[in-house]
């Protein structure tokens, strides 16, 4: 498994975590949304990185 597959599971994980434990996909803004696109961010940083890194 490589390390692009492995960050693809963390980060469903973790919005599933956050979906369900901090509840960020409420009706009131708050914020706790921020957290949802910060986690994405590190996603894409993580996966531009290890793409770049394999080749």
């Amino acid at each position: 498994m490589n390390k692009t597959n492995i960050a693809i599971i963390v980060y469903v994980l973790g919005l599933i975590f956050g979906a369900l434990v901090l509840d960020i996909w409420s009706a009131e803004t708050s914020p706790k949304a921020l957290l949802g696109v910060l986690w994405t961010a590190l996603f894409a940083i993580s996966l531009y990185y290890f793409e770049f890194k394999n080749k």
